[in-house]
This record gives C-alpha cells, sequence and structure tokens, in this order.
C-alpha cells in the first residue's frame, strides 16, 4: 500500500498533478522528466504485479531491480516515488483470466489487459485518489481532442483520439485498443511525439540511470515468463498427438459456394477450418494442446521435414495439434474473423456501427503487424472484418484493432 506520506501531499494549486506510472525503464524516466520540466506536479508510482519467481527469467526483468532503477530515476527528478502493491488485482483480472482461456484453447494478451484493466483502472483510480489531475505512461502513442457539436442540440461533447505514436517502429497504440473515452481523457503519453533515439538521448543528457537499459521483454510488468511452466501451475500437461495436414488438403481446394445472404457470405469468409486426425499424418507427441497457439513454430520438436512445421489449429477437447509444413501453408489463412457484440469496442464511441452499416478501415491482429485495409460489416449477431488480403495466424482470444489513419478507433477480441 502507499505510505501516508504520498497521500498527504498537498496539491500545489497552480499546478497540475500527473501520477506516472514508473516501470524502472528508459521511456517512463522521460516521460516523467518531460511533464516536469513541462511545469506539471510528478509523482512516480511502481507497480508491483508479481511475487512468483519461480516461473519468470530472472535476469530479464526483475522486478525488484526495475523498483530501484524507477526509485533512482525519482530521486535525480526530484519527484515523490512509491511502490504500489497491485498483485492481488493483476493475479484475478490478468492472470487468472490467461490461465481460463489458454485452458479454452485460446491465446490472451496480457499486455492489453493489463492496460485496461490495470494501468487505466486500479492504477488510475489510485492517482485519482492521490489528486492527480491526470496519469502517465511510457507508451509511444499520441493523444488528440476536438469539440463535437449536436445539430440538435447544439451541445459540444470532447472527443479524444487515440493516435499512433510517431516512431513507426515503437507505436504502442494496439496495446492501448481497449481504453475508452472517459480513461484517455485522464491520460497523457509525453514522449509520443519522439522517436525512440531520442527518448534515449534525452535521458543521457539528464544523466538518467535508465539512459542504456534495454528494453524489458515479456508480459506487462511481469517481465519473461516461460509460458509451459507457467501454464502448468493450473493446467496440467497431456500428451497428446501432433498431426500434419498437407498443403494439398482438399478442403483448401473448395471452391466458394453460392451465398443466399450477406451473412452466410461473411461467416463462410470468417470461419476458421476444422479438422480430423484422419484429415493427415501424426508425426510426433506434444504433453497438451493448450500450451500452443495458431502460427507456432517453436516447442513442436518434430524433424525430418522439408520445410519447418506451423500450428495450423489446436483441439482442446481432442488435445490434438494440426500443424502444416512452411509459412505459406493454406491452413495459416484467413480472409476474415468474427468478435462477439459483447467484446465490441470502440474508443471512438461517436463512429460505432449500427446494424447493418458497414466501414472501410485499417486493421491490425497482432502488434506490430503492418496496418491492412479492411471492412469492418455489423450484423445482428456481431462484426465481420473481412481483409482485401487474407491473413496469416488469425488467433481466437487475441484483439483486432481498426484504424482511420493513425487513429485507432476501436478493437474487440477475436472469437
Amino acid at each position: 500500500m502507499l505510505s501516508h506520506g504520498i497521500f498527504a501531499l498537498r496539491k500545489n494549486s497552480m499546478k497540475k498533478r500527473v501520477v506516472v506510472g514508473l516501470s524502472g525503464g528508459v521511456d517512463s524516466s522521460v516521460a516523467a522528466y518531460l511533464l516536469k520540466e513541462q511545469g506539471y506536479e510528478v509523482i512516480g508510482l511502481f507497480m508491483k504485479n508479481w511475487h512468483d519467481d519461480s516461473v519468470t527469467i530472472s535476469d530479464e526483468c526483475p522486478w525488484l531491480e526495475d523498483s530501484n532503477d524507477a526509485m533512482l530515476v525519482a530521486e535525480k527528478l526530484g519527484i515523490p516515488f512509491q511502490t504500489v502493491d497491485l498483485s492481488e488485482q493483476y493475479k484475478e483480472r490478468i492472470v487468472d483470466y490467461m490461465f481460463r482461456e489458454y485452458q479454452m484453447g485460446r491465446t490472451p494478451n496480457p499486455d492489453v489487459l493489463c492496460n485496461r484493466e490495470i494501468k487505466f483502472d486500479v492504477f488510475l483510480k489510485i492517482a485519482l485518489g492521490l489528486g492527480a489531475d491526470y496519469v502517465a505512461t511510457g507508451h509511444y502513442c499520441r493523444k488528440d481532442v476536438s469539440i463535437l457539436r449536436s445539430a440538435q442540440t447544439g451541445e459540444t461533447t470532447e472527443i479524444y483520439h487515440l493516435l499512433a505514436g510517431k516512431d513507426p517502429n515503437k507505436d504502442q497504440s494496439y496495446f492501448l485498443c481497449q481504453l475508452s473515452q472517459e480513461q484517455l481523457s485522464k491520460t497523457l503519453f509525453p514522449i509520443g511525439e519522439l522517436l525512440k533515439p531520442e527518448v534515449r538521448k534525452i535521458a543521457s543528457e539528464q544523466n538518467l540511470i535508465t539512459a542504456e537499459k534495454r528494453d524489458s521483454q515479456g508480459l506487462c510488468f511481469i517481465g519473461k515468463v516461460r509460458l509451459p511452466e507457467f501454464l502448468q501451475q493450473k493446467l496440467a500437461p497431456k500428451e497428446g498427438a501432433i498431426v500434419e495436414i498437407p498443403s494439398n488438403f482438399e478442403a483448401y481446394q473448395t471452391q466458394a459456394p453460392d451465398f443466399d445472404s450477406q451473412e452466410a457470405r461473411l461467416q463462410y469468409l470468417a470461419a476458421k477450418q476444422t479438422y480430423t486426425k484422419a484429415d493427415g499424418k501424426q508425426v510426433g507427441i506434444h504433453q497438451g494442446a493448450h500450451y500452443f497457439t495458431t502460427g507456432q513454430r517453436k516447442g513442436l520438436a518434430v524433424g525430418g521435414t522439408k520445410e519447418p512445421l506451423f500450428v495450423i489449429a489446436t483441439d482442446v477437447v481432442e488435445n490434438v495439434i494440426y500443424t502444416g509444413q512452411g509459412k505459406e501453408h493454406p491452413g495459416l489463412y484467413r480472409s476474415g474473423l468474427f468478435v462477439k457484440n459483447q467484446e465490441i469496442h470502440w474508443v471512438r464511441e461517436d463512429l460505432k456501427l449500427s446494424e447493418n452499416q458497414q466501414m472501410e478501415v485499417l486493421a491490425r491482429i497482432r502488434y506490430r503487424q503492418p496496418l491492412e485495409k479492411a471492412t469492418l460489416y455489423q450484423t445482428v449477431s456481431g462484426l465481420y472484418v473481412i481483409f482485401d488480403n487474407p491473413q496469416s495466424a488469425i488467433t481466437e482470444g487475441q484483439f483486432v484493432a481498426w484504424y482511420d489513419g493513425p487513429e485507432l478507433l476501436g478493437s474487440g477480441v477475436i472469437s
């Protein structure tokens, strides 16, 4: 918990107060520095989200070292600092969710969830409790605001825009695809206009201890986790078959039928291919289908094939992994995906589609993927995202995010 020292801080009525999530990395360090230079009253908080080091690769992201680095940065900048323990909320909202998703054969994205559930919910509420006007993070993205005037009433509404970061190699808007207008209204992204080398240069010029520190990898504020060991805490190993599906599998050769409705066409384009063990040949043994995800190459431990094997589908009920040779295997590709109505999220609520409406967008199904042209179709049952070009390894449980140019409009969990 926070000490009374932080809670007792009297707010300077002349300054806006910002609580910065100091992670112990260079990005949040520079974010805090820039805010102080801009005249904000800055407080640094480090989020401790994890206690179990048994499944964490210790030299990748040890939280104790990160917390110490964050404290040293705060001391250098002359700002108050404290560590807040959010491990209970993290376990309930992120870790338990991950276990449930993997058990169902889906692949969750903990970083997106961490931003929605922890940084911009639990952490935001703590910050507001400290009298903060805003929270700030070291994300490479930008925020803008415009005024929307109602033609009927003349009333005005502030619309917040979530924009890609200026650095195309570091843009992290995808990880924030579940934020709401209310969350954006209380958020600042100080480094969104900077390139990564510029951020490191500022840190170096200010003699911040994090200036040359490499970027952390793995789960949000946990570090790099050995996923099989992590999942084995609750999901026991279970031996099953690895089946290879040939690239000339008859279902791949079948021509699209004539459709009697638009929804039938959309369902066809978004449908994932299903298999049985009789459709291919067994080439190996695995220790649990719930440990694998579509598009995965590593961890199969099957040799002797002309090209590497990739996971093209998993069946957690029958405990079978289906694979195909090569990254161009037709089983990896689909033209579309489906998002259930309850899983659709619009950052731009004013642009939300009504039933039978459609919208041309740019979309991505994973971080760092180049944006692809697609069309959204809102139906009574949910939202279809149909791409101009087939996409590789569309994965259930991951997030699809759609954009208008640099602005992220919304997102959803892939079904």
